[in-house]
């Protein structure tokens, strides 16, 4: 039941006239008998809120799918799927208005969307690593309140033009001028921290600065707010505003000086590697609860007490526990619903007028303008390009969560009516929504592309520093890649320097974006489970280079999606002048000796990486490398086997299993097939792909690929002739079955198969192979010693040469690469998709 004394405007904008209602209902009507029983579920509270939530997590969800390709934050999305739902778009239809969001249901609507916004802004304290600020010194201080005060004047000056436009003059100017100003200078942390990471700068100089300075404003922006609540909840000349200012530095004091040594003693109580006690959460998630209660009746806002609770939890395994408990369902499906309650308080019609819409956009660009050139005044002080001082301005015009909060503040206060809500909110979207696109366009950071030869293990000096990146997508891959690794034969003739990348998949959680900054000298243990596999990487790593004395290690992190993650990994070899690439392969084997696939979005990140690498590529397949033994000098522990078929892949596998073969521990066979006097050696055909008339097939010299494996073998032969852990045999064969029969018949005390992937060579030795393979990135040789059907389980380095070779072979007397002669299908679509071709 409902009584509407008032009912103006109820229909086309319910949840804008609370304050003319007065509304009437049953405190039984909660759950329903049922629809047998003649009730409608929409007449219950209980129902009517789950159809709420559905509807609300589904249009943001859908919104987020839509906007995915134009690299729009979660945020625009969960704002945009409230406005829809609200007044502006669906809200318009008072049928709906009545039916699925009534004004009795406001008040469970907005306790709800309360309770997640508390818990999240917990959350978002929890994560904040403050010593980051540190690391980034006064810079960060400085370019987060240049980016706060011009803002801050032009939104003040503003709130007086908006003031007298509207002629309201029981409105307090301080109060309104404080909300507006904070409104349009903040910075939302959680939402920069995403831009970042699309933009792949967080594990830059601007990422760093601009997460620092955005961590500054943050918590800027919570005390402004604080003293603005104050002010607007009590007469700004009585003593009431005092009161609520010393009674908030005084919880602030109380926290830092009680609650976080009484949080630092659970810890101390918890061993390390434990679980920690079910009390001990529920105390703490309790605890945040009473904080919102002690902030809102000292005349401060709850979320202020939550956040910070939040900033007092020391960094470590307690935070992880909360995050992991807590994050995917608050911010997932509570939150949304804070940005729903927004959108339905907004009502674009009310922005009426060509005068308001003025306004609107120079508010707009005087906002954003504020920030740009506040930030890049402090940026050129610092000796900091213009250009990148200008992106980090932008960059630092990311809004979201906190802007909602300050303007629902504001609007609960009456500080704040319809019009400048609605206007606010617009200004919060096109914001944050032009912030990426226009970063893309106007900042491409200056990469040091330093022409190097030596991209091929064949080439690689044998008396210099041999360069790997080893990619890691879980610690299970960890012990082959460090076996393999110490197989390589480190010395102080040759040392080898190790980039140890754990490769994390972007997603929308804060915690995982910060992983980057949380490095290994902070000495901080792990804020969340994907960072205590990157600690658990980082520190097998560590331990190898401790006991290895010609090995240095390097670990990093590289946050991001999987389509693009091909990218990160070509940048970072080509900016670390790596020689050699190892991949993990999308498969890992079973109990039972199968190969299974873990993840297939792990294949198109090697896919990618083949036809994109600037150096030799190797697919590790894992099958146990010596289990979790690493090969010591002086000891026999691993039996390797190349087997040969001639081109620059094969000569690259043999450049490696070269080099392994000088390491003491290592007996290597190398298997040479050759063709018999009844092979045929096929022709190369054009492409037969009829839906693409771009991908050509060019005949490869075979007469020069096979003078060019003759001399590189009989040089291999000659200066190891006297090495007994070396065995050299050639097998005569026809046709693929012949092959596949020879490498059948081998014996299993192989640990290692080295091949190469044999891209764009024609053998009769191979012919068929390929009609079956079932991971073409392979080649038909290592897709054969890969696959579940074949008896040996031994471990296979598929390896193939860089790609661009040719461009630093000329005069060198190298052939060029196979892969720019061949019509490899895979190669070139891959090309032409990431390359634009």
């Amino acid at each position: 039941m409902e009584l509407n004394v008032d009912t103006s405007g109820a229909a086309v904008g319910p949840m804008n006239k609370t304050e003319d209602l007065i509304v009437c209902y049953s405190p039984t009507m909660i759950t329903t008998s049922g629809i047998w029983q003649g009730d409608n579920p929409l007449d219950y509270s209980l129902p009517l809120f789950i159809l709420q939530l559905t509807l609300v997590v589904i249009t943001t969800r859908v919104l987020v799918f839509i906007l995915r390709p134009f690299r729009q934050p979660r945020v625009i999305s969960e704002i945009l799927g409230g406005v829809l739902l609200g007044p502006s778009v669906l809200g318009r239809s008072s049928k709906f208005a009545n039916a699925v969001f009534p004004l009795r249901s406001v008040m469970v609507l907005e306790t709800m969307a309360n309770v997640g916004l508390l818990y999240f802004l917990f959350l978002v304290g929890v994560e904040m690593d403050l010593t980051v600020i540190r690391r980034t010194g006064k810079k960060a201080l400085f370019i987060a309140l240049a980016g706060m005060i011009l803002p801050f004047i032009i939104g003040a000056a503003f709130s007086f033009f908006l003031l007298e436009i509207k002629e309201q003059t029981t409105v307090n100017h301080v109060t309104y001028l404080l909300f507006l100003g904070v409104a349009l200078s903040v910075t939302a942390f959680p939402v920069l921290a995403r831009v970042l990471a699309e933009l792949k700068l967080l594990n830059t100089e601007i990422g760093r600065i601009a997460m620092s300075a955005a961590i500054i404003n943050d918590i800027s922006a919570w005390i402004l707010l604080a003293v603005a609540i104050a002010v607007a909840e009590t007469d700004a000349a009585s003593l009431a505003s005092l009161w609520v200012i010393v009674s908030t530095a005084m919880y602030v004091l109380v926290c830092i000086f009680l609650v976080r040594p009484a949080i630092s003693w659970i810890i101390r109580r918890t061993p390390e590697g434990e679980n920690f006690n079910d009390v001990y959460i529920c105390l703490i998630l309790t605890g945040v609860m009473i904080c919102g209660f002690i902030t809102d009746a000292i005349g401060t806002h709850s979320i202020f007490g939550a956040f910070v609770f939040g900033l007092v939890i020391p960094n470590g395994p307690l935070g992880a526990a909360l995050i992991e408990k807590l994050e995917d369902f608050v911010s997932g499906l509570l939150l949304p619903l804070f940005f729903a309650i927004s959108g339905l308080r907004t009502d674009i019609a009310s922005i009426h007028g060509s005068s308001t819409w003025a306004v609107l956009m120079v508010i707009i660009a005087l906002g954003c303008a504020g920030k740009v050139f506040g930030t890049a005044l402090v940026a050129f002080f610092y000796d900091m390009p213009i250009r990148d001082g200008i992106a980090l301005g932008l960059l630092m015009n990311a809004k979201g969560l906190v802007e909602m909060i300050v303007l629902n503040v504001g609007k609960d206060q009456k500080v704040i009516d319809d019009q400048s809500f609605a206007l606010m909110v617009v200004v919060a979207v096109l914001m944050t929504s032009v912030i990426t696109p226009v970063v893309t366009m106007i900042y491409k950071p200056a990469r040091r592309f330093v022409p190097y030869k030596r991209r091929t293990i064949q080439r690689s000096k044998l008396d210099g520093e041999f360069r790997i990146l080893s990619c890691i997508h879980t610690p299970r891959n960890v012990p082959t890649m460090i076996n393999l690794l110490e197989a390589s034969h480190p010395s102080k003739r040759s040392p080898i320097c190790v980039y140890a990348l754990h490769l994390v998949e972007l997603t929308g959680r804060a915690s995982a974006m910060l992983i980057v900054h949380n490095t290994r000298k902070t000495g901080h243990p792990a804020l969340n489970r994907t960072q205590a596999q990157s600690d658990h990487i980082i520190n097998a790593f560590e331990n190898y280079e401790q006991h290895s004395g010609s090995v240095s290690v390097q670990p990093l992190t590289a946050i991001s999606p999987y389509s693009t993650m091909h990218e990160d990994i070509c940048n970072l070899a080509e900016d670390k002048r790596v020689a050699f690439i190892i991949l993990p392969f999308h498969k890992q084997q079973t109990v039972d000796g199968g190969m299974e696939a873990i993840n297939p979005a792990c294949r198109n990140v090697n896919q990618n990486v083949l036809a994109n690498a600037p150096c030799t590529v190797g697919i590790l397949v894992d099958r146990g490398l010596g289990g979790a033994s690493r090969a010591a000098a002086g000891q026999t522990s691993h039996h390797i086997a190349i087997l040969f078929f001639g081109g620059p892949d094969d000569r690259e596998a043999l450049a490696y299993a070269w080099r392994m073969s000088e390491h003491p521990g290592i007996i290597l066979t190398v298997i040479r097939f050759i063709p018999g006097e009844n092979a045929v050696d096929p022709l190369v055909e054009p492409a037969s792909d009829t839906h693409d008339i771009k991908i050509l097939t060019v005949i490869t010299d075979s007469e020069k690929e096979r003078h060019l494996d003759d001399e590189y073998v009989n040089e291999f032969r000659m200066k190891n002739m006297h090495n007994e852990s070396i065995t050299y045999t050639e097998k005569i064969c026809n046709n693929g079955e012949e092959t596949v029969a020879v490498i059948r018949s081998m014996d299993n005390m192989h640990d290692l198969y080295i091949v190469g992937r044999g891209q764009g060579m024609v053998s009769p030795l191979t012919a068929g192979l390929t009609d079956w393979s079932e991971c073409p990135e392979l080649g038909a040789i290592g897709d054969l010693l890969a696959s579940s059907d074949f008896a040996l389980t031994v471990s296979v380095l598929v390896m193939q040469q860089y790609a661009g070779a040719s461009h630093h072979n000329e005069g060198a007397g190298i052939p060029d690469s196979p892969a720019t002669q061949s019509g490899d299908y895979f190669q070139q679509i891959n090309r032409r998709m990431f390359r634009g071709g």
